[in-house]
């Protein structure tokens, strides 16, 4: 900790980080074993974010997210949208197809930004709020295997015809971007995608999550 920074609001911060990283809460106890606190501090902390209602405790009296972080949470997808549209733009002009930003939304795909080629004489419609199964689509397998990958570059993700007859996709994860889970990707009306889209949505993907760090 440094002169500027809040110990009070570092600890609170990392309450919330470690209720999120579980599915199952953490007791007060717990709390206090991991942030090196005693009970009395993990108390006031818990009452605080309580109050914003960002923690929950159950009957059990483990500690939970609370349903205030997703009012925190709406706000993100503008400002990932906002970093991410140079690096979608560039790649939807050299490519010719359609970009797009997917972001994890519980079990399912959510794209967040897309960016449509100007030059080319058809494209696929493709429009932010559109969902799919995370099993289905270039998007939502390229976040599988990098899950499945546990933090390795998993490179990019092919399919066709999967969420669109006729259509092929290429996506590559972000990786490397604490809170957000999510990849870059293109699709396209063609049998199947040209040999330069993979590497190239690649690229895209780190620019995406430079932009984001």
């Amino acid at each position: 900790m440094t002169a500027e920074t809040s110990q009070t609001l570092d600890r609170g911060l990392r309450v919330l980080k470690l209720l999120a990283d579980t599915d199952h809460g953490l007791t007060v106890t717990e709390l206090s074993h991991k942030l090196g606190v005693n009970r009395t501090v993990v108390y006031r902390l818990l009452a605080t974010l309580e109050q914003h209602a960002l923690v929950r405790r159950d009957l059990g009296g483990r500690a939970r997210v609370g349903l205030g972080v997703l009012q925190l949470g709406r706000q993100v997808h503008p400002l990932v949208r906002e970093a991410a549209l140079p690096a979608l733009r560039s790649l939807a002009e050299d490519i010719g197809a359609t970009a797009h930003l997917t972001l994890v939304d519980g079990a399912e795909a959510l794209a967040v930004a897309v960016v449509e080629p100007s030059w080319t004489d058809y494209h696929v419609a493709y429009r932010p709020g559109f969902r799919h199964p995370l099993d289905r689509g270039a998007a939502g397998r390229a976040i599988l295997a990098a899950r499945a990958g546990r933090g390795e570059d998993p490179g990019y993700t092919l399919t066709h015809g999967e969420l669109e007859a006729g259509a092929s996709g290429a996506a590559a994860p972000l990786l490397g971007v604490t809170g957000v889970e999510g990849s870059v990707g293109v699709v396209m009306l063609a049998e199947s995608v040209p040999e330069r889209v993979g590497p190239r949505v690649v690229d895209a993907a780190r620019e995406v999550a430079d932009a984001l760090r």
